[in-house]
């Protein structure tokens, strides 16, 4: 996951605080010496104690794909082990503070898209038919129209008006909506058993 480092226009200092809270990693900020939550992005200890960071759009995906996908990254060379994250593993969490939403990778391969309503907004998680370790949260509401999306071949198609969506962009590549693009959602990769540590009241969809 991927916060902004700003607060109220200051951007923040961080650092690895070295203990674990729930089972996650916590900070600590140069400033203040306050301690936050990784997962959550909120200050948990310190003068700042509730303060929460913007969550910003990221993936965890694998390397072959995201170059496809972003032929110009730059990455840092270093030595470094098997990752132990497994994507088919894992669940989406899209989080708006006012509500929290948990989506399960395997589910979403054999159900999804995930059509669903998060705090109000109306959201589509999706799990890319073309490259199963590519998922993205759109919002699927275009002007005063919400859509409900499914899968159709390598691309997507909306019930309503049977435009062709591409699922890693959101953009409409022909039918009635064609140019338009569907905005890209905050969401972010977790195992299970951490989002129920973290968001226990959070909705849990199963297809």
């Amino acid at each position: 996951m991927v916060h902004r480092r700003e607060v109220d226009g200051e951007a923040l200092v961080f650092g690895n605080q070295g203990a674990l809270w729930g089972n996650a990693m916590t900070w600590w900020d140069h400033d203040t010496g306050s301690v936050w939550s990784q997962p959550l992005g909120e200050a948990i200890i310190g003068s700042r104690i509730g303060e929460r960071l913007e969550l910003m759009a990221s993936q965890l995906s694998s390397w072959s794909t995201w170059r496809a996908e972003h032929p110009q990254t730059l990455a840092l060379d270093a030595p470094g082990g098997e990752s132990r994250f497994r994507l088919a593993a894992m669940t989406i969490v899209v989080d708006f503070a006012d509500g929290v939403g948990v989506y399960p990778m395997d589910e979403l391969a054999e159900h999804g898209p995930a059509n669903d309503v998060v705090a109000g907004v109306p959201i589509a998680v999706v799990l890319d038919p073309a490259a199963r370790d590519r998922w993205r949260v759109f919002h699927r509401s275009v002007g005063d129209r919400t859509l409900t999306l499914v899968v159709s071949g390598e691309r997507l198609v909306d019930n309503e008006t049977g435009t062709s969506w591409d699922p890693a962009s959101g953009r409409a590549i022909d039918g009635p909506l064609q140019g338009e693009i569907l905005d890209i959602l905050p969401g972010f990769t977790s195992f299970e058993a951490d989002a129920r540590t973290f968001w226990p009241e959070a909705s849990y969809w199963r297809g």
